[in-house]
């Protein structure tokens, strides 16, 4: 049994073995090989307990990261898993999709030279330890409350809130417009990051913990919907949990071209085709198989979009974007993940038009050149003067960003309060919208953003939730005396 730490001096960093490339490109598995277990115990012994740990500072969960990797340098896996599942909800989904690069891992104090700790894997490790072994079990709450709780959205931030809502003891119901759990975890991120059985385990165990789920339960005025005003009158408090599913429009000339589609559309037909699922005739034409294709983006739904595209069988995949490498959003394992699976990347480059009578036929672009910084800080990106090429397109895919959709609109109630973003207002420390008993977190307060935030935002908001029940309930009591 490993019992020391600090190894970083004599201990190389690895990760657990990818699948080679040829490989991956033929399927929609996990890329990444599981660790074995003398492998994750070497590996979380090279952490070196700095007494500041910035892994744990930066991780917007908290995470007792130090504490869990001498856990299992021990080989005390049961309890690394008790530390780890404090504080995340879902350690197994952090582990394989959050970028470590830009969190965690990133912020590592050990030495240059020595490499980071190999954190993500060795979190997906425990928990899928755990879940082998049947340390996991569902929520077995100590009461049971009487007062109900809605919860509008099944993904991240909703199911983390419903997890801690349900050990309090209240009657959980989520409502989800979709057919299955998981929201973006199912439909927009490719099963090669994210095995969808994973997802579904942790729907299985909220269910037999008491979670009541509603899906294919949409919120409006149209048919078969649920009326907000109803929602309100069934529960005693709400939180919305919705995320951000409204697709960034793209504009210039021939951008109203068939074949120039919208990122997310284009993950969630691949996703629901892996599935099994039968695919409507308009979902038809959203398979690369043969195409020419144009990613246009940077961030990681980009990265999502040229890796599904490359395992589909296009002809070719390029990325353009507009900034240079050092400065893409997305994960840079993620890039060099598709670099090795065949997608080439146009740096500096931003499109100017598209071509084509009905159909795209190709994307007329430009080279950029980075300039002074603008407001955010960011360096700004201007064209070189005659300097136009053209990349053949017979699909062209949009991935650049999500926005909210207008939900006091559509749920025919203005009283919800939204910034000019469209975006809910909360109160920062109570997560309470407008309307009183109605909460909001994860994206549909704080924008497209990752996964960790969203399970943090969803966790306070419960811990809110139940405060503000709590009080309630001593008001309504002080009245009645």
């Amino acid at each position: 049994m490993t019992t020391k730490m600090l190894k970083f001096v004599s201990v190389p960093q690895k990760q657990p073995e990818k699948r080679t490339a040829a490989d991956r490109r033929a399927d929609f598995d996990e890329i990444y090989t599981d660790f074995k277990p003398e492998q994750a115990t070497e590996q979380a012994s090279r952490c070196s307990q700095c007494g500041v740990p910035f892994c744990s500072v930066h991780c917007p969960l908290g995470n007792n990261i130090p504490d869990w990797l001498m856990l299992t340098a021990q080989g005390r896996l049961e309890e690394a898993y008790g530390v780890s599942s404090a504080t995340n909800t879902f350690p197994e989904i952090c582990g394989r999709i959050c970028p470590q690069d830009r969190l965690c891992e990133g912020s590592c104090v050990i030495e240059p030279g020595f490499e980071s700790v190999t954190i993500g894997a060795v979190e997906r490790f425990i928990t899928d330890t755990a879940f082998e072994n049947g340390w996991v079990k569902p929520v077995a709450p100590l009461r049971e409350r009487t007062e109900s709780i809605g919860i509008v959205g099944a993904g991240p931030a909703g199911l983390a809130a419903a997890d801690q809502l349900r050990a309090q003891g209240y009657q959980v119901h989520v409502y989800d417009r979709y057919d299955r759990v998981g929201g973006l975890l199912v439909y927009g991120i490719p099963g090669f990051k994210l095995e969808k059985h994973i997802v579904a385990r942790r729907h299985e165990l909220l269910a037999e913990g008491g979670v009541v789920f509603h899906l294919g339960q949409g919120i409006g005025s149209g048919a078969g919907e649920l009326s907000f005003a109803e929602l309100r009158g069934r529960h005693n408090a709400l939180l919305i949990a919705t995320g951000v599913y409204k697709s960034r429009a793209i504009g210039g000339p021939g951008a109203g071209l068939a074949g120039i589609e919208k990122a997310l559309d284009y993950l969630t037909a691949s996703n629901r085709r892996s599935l099994g699922d039968v695919l409507p005739d308009e979902a038809q034409a959203l398979d690369a198989a043969g195409k020419n294709v144009v990613v246009l983006g940077g961030g990681d739904t980009a990265m999502d979009c040229v890796r599904t595209a490359i395992r589909q069988g296009a002809r070719s995949v390029r990325c353009l974007y507009r900034r240079d490498r050092a400065n893409m959003p997305g994960s840079t394992r993620e890039v060099k993940n598709a670099e090795e699976e065949g997608v080439q990347f146009e740096w500096l480059a931003a499109p100017e038009a598209f071509l084509g009578d009905t159909h795209v036929t190709g994307v007329r672009a430009s080279r950029m050149k980075l300039g002074l910084p603008d407001a955010s800080g960011r360096q700004s990106v201007e064209p070189l003067e005659g300097s136009t090429f053209t990349l053949d397109a017979d699909l062209v895919i949009a991935a650049l960003g999500f926005d909210p959709e207008p939900l006091p609109q559509l749920w025919d109630e203005p009283a919800l309060a939204a910034s000019r973003w469209g975006t809910l207002k909360v109160d920062q420390k109570s997560f309470m919208t407008s309307l009183p008993g109605v909460f909001a977190a994860g994206d549909i307060v704080r924008g497209a953003s990752l996964v960790v935030w969203a399970i943090k935002d969803g966790r306070e908001a419960a811990q809110s939730i139940h405060e503000w029940i709590k009080a309630d309930a001593m008001a309504r009591t002080a009245e009645q005396g």
